[in-house]
């Protein structure tokens, strides 16, 4: 799959494509319906799928400070998109000069002169352009003009995951902000994951026996509530069963909220340096202080136990379908 950063990268003599556009921050369940769609058109007509998406999240530009957090980073995004069988993925920068970009403007710069578009798929409530004026209609509207078609399909899927709410980013957020692994997972279609480099922490873990990896996650991360969950830390495409902490370590009065992923069976491990995701199945308990050492230690044995447990038996439960 290419990845294109800005509208210079787009090769000169790229043909007609498929498009659709938005942020699709997580991929989430609705929105692989519609990059699948636009997939499935682009075979169709014997073209390249492409999506279209900005950083930083156009809300930063529009109003500074109000970013939201993120579910997935760009190139996590562009390896979930590439899986949905996507062929290019332009990333546009989004910046105060682009924010003030007309609708008209927008489809001709983007969609005309780069892509040359023969179809844009998006949903029916699809808005671009400075101050969101451009509609699905508008659209459509200059798709007459400009020689390409525009087809919307219904991105609404729901479930149990946040009482039947429609599903969205932004309730993937609250239920990842709130611990609901298992409602974000419902959503996303896979494990809330977060990423970044292993460095060195307090080393405490490791001196009780759970050495763990001190993760430091990527700016703007949604990072689930504190507490202990079950999930894997995969290194260099390893996925190994984990027992995770997040917060501040409570026991020892720290002040630094972390991510700490101990791999569950593995010894000897060194990880420092490299990069590193987290995976959330399940959360297992709150963060509390205990009276001793030994009633820390014994806690952690039982999150220890309970997360092999879980592990396993989602990952039995993959297998079987």
């Amino acid at each position: 799959m290419q990845r294109w950063r800005g509208l210079e990268d787009i090769p000169q003599d790229w043909g007609r494509s498929v498009v659709t556009i938005g942020s699709y921050d997580g991929v989430h369940r609705g929105h692989q319906l519609i990059i699948g769609r636009t997939v499935d058109r682009a075979r169709e007509l014997g073209v390249p799928a492409v999506v279209v998406t900005f950083d930083p999240h156009p809300r930063e530009v529009i109003r500074p400070g109000s970013h939201p957090p993120l579910l997935a980073p760009h190139h996590r995004r562009a390896e979930l998109m590439a899986e949905l069988g996507v062929d290019a993925v332009l990333i546009l920068p989004f910046t105060a000069e682009f924010s003030q970009l007309s609708a008209a403007d927008f489809v001709v710069k983007v969609l005309v002169d780069k892509l040359h578009a023969k179809l844009v798929v998006e949903g029916p409530n699809f808005r671009f352009g400075h101050r969101a004026a451009g509609t699905v209609e508008y659209l459509k509207e200059l798709g007459g003009t400009y020689d390409y078609a525009v087809e919307t399909i219904d991105l609404q899927v729901t479930g149990e995951a946040g009482g039947g709410l429609p599903f969205s980013s932004t309730l993937a957020r609250r239920l990842v902000a709130e611990g609901d692994m298992a409602g974000a997972m419902e959503i996303l279609g896979r494990p809330h994951r977060v990423e970044g480099v292993v460095v060195r922490g307090a080393q405490r873990g490791r001196e009780l026996g759970f050495p763990t990896a001190n993760v430091e996650t990527l700016p703007h991360t949604a990072i689930p509530a504190d507490g202990v969950y079950a999930g894997w830390l995969t290194v260099g495409g390893e996925a190994m069963p984990a027992a995770i902490s997040v917060g501040t370590n409570v026991q020892f009065d720290a002040t630094e909220r972390t991510v700490e992923a101990y791999a569950i069976d593995r010894v000897g491990l060194d990880l420092y340096g490299l990069h590193a995701a987290v995976d959330f199945l399940a959360y297992l308990r709150g963060m509390e202080k205990f009276e001793s050492i030994e009633a820390l230690l014994a806690c952690m044995a039982d999150d220890v136990k309970r997360a092999r447990e879980l592990v396993a038996a989602h990952e039995a439960a993959v297998v079987a379908g």
